[in-house]
């Protein structure tokens, strides 16, 4: 029991892998939540679209960030189920995930070449800042895994769960706004 303590302290190789275990349960769950609810984002694009033709042009601003959330969950989920990962690739595969997350919604905070991508400050805090915060913390999260793979891993859990959040939130929102609008007209979103 003593020499398991003193692994653990020291960072043995299976300490990571034994982590990533104890939170394989979290991550299935995770990805069929984020699976499910992605496939049901296409069926409210496919409906938009048959019943409001005009609204095509507001896909990218609402949409497409609702479906990249759902997939960022999902691959993340997916990664962090690989077998036998190393510190180092554990932390590669979910600092990925978040700076390409950072990145992609920090170009909504910094306006994409001065357009005015949202209609009031609700839209910019559950599309841009939720999003870029729960990308920061899998960021964070992955350089953690280095010294407290717990506290690692439970930093990208809570990014994951608020991306997932955020995500159910804006899918309510859309799935509403389509059927609140009679066909052939357009609504703010």
């Amino acid at each position: 029991m003593g020499e398991r303590r003193a692994k653990q302290r020291k960072g043995g190789p299976n300490e990571l892998m034994n982590e990533l275990e104890r939170w394989a349960n979290f991550y299935l769950l995770m990805s069929a939540a984020a699976a499910t609810l992605l496939g049901l984002m296409f069926v409210v694009i496919t409906l938009a679209a048959e019943r409001r033709p005009g609204d095509a042009a507001k896909i990218p601003i609402y949409l497409t960030p609702t479906v990249i959330y759902f997939a960022s969950v999902l691959y993340l989920a997916a990664l962090l189920t690989f077998p036998n990962h190393t510190r180092l690739t554990a932390s590669l595969c979910t600092c990925l995930v978040g700076v390409a997350g950072l990145v992609y919604s920090g170009s909504f905070l910094i306006g994409r070449g001065g357009k005015k991508n949202y209609y009031g400050l609700q839209d910019r805090i559950v599309y841009v800042v939720v999003p870029f915060a729960a990308y920061g913390l899998h960021v964070f999260g992955g350089v953690f895994f280095f010294h407290a793979p717990q506290r690692g891993l439970t930093l990208v859990a809570a990014g994951m769960l608020s991306l997932l959040a955020v995500a159910i939130r804006n899918s309510w929102a859309i799935a509403i706004d389509v059927v609140s609008t009679p066909p052939g007209r357009e609504n703010s979103k």
